[in-house]
C-alpha cells in the first residue's frame, strides 16, 4: 500500500527530505505522497522513514491503494531501472 498524508499534517518539512523515492511535496494545503513513488520504503529501509520522523503521526497507510510487499518491490525495481536508465 502506498501512504497517505492527512489533513493533521502541520507541515514541518520532516518529511520530505526522508523519502528516498522523492514521493512526498508540498501540495496546495500540506505534504503529499505520490502513490505511483511510494514503496513503503521497501528496497531501501525496514520501515516507512516519513512515518519514523513525523512528529504527529499523520501517515497512515492509504486504504485505497492496497499493495502486497510483492508489490512494492516490483515498483521499487521499477522506479531504480527508470532513474539508472537500465
Amino acid at each position: 500500500m502506498a501512504l497517505m498524508i492527512t489533513d493533521e499534517c502541520i507541515n514541518c518539512d520532516v518529511c520530505e527530505p526522508e523519502c528516498p523515492n522523492d514521493a512526498i511535496s508540498l501540495g496546495q494545503e500540506r505534504y503529499e505522497i505520490e502513490p505511483g513513488r511510494c514503496t513503503e520504503c521497501v528496497g531501501h529501509y525496514d520501515e516507512p522513514q516519513c512515518v519514523q520522523v513525523c512528529p504527529v503521526a499523520c501517515i497512515p497507510k492509504d486504504p485505497h491503494r492496497v499493495e502486497s510487499r510483492e508489490q512494492l518491490w516490483v515498483k521499487f525495481t521499477g522506479l531504480v531501472r527508470a532513474k539508472t536508465g537500465a
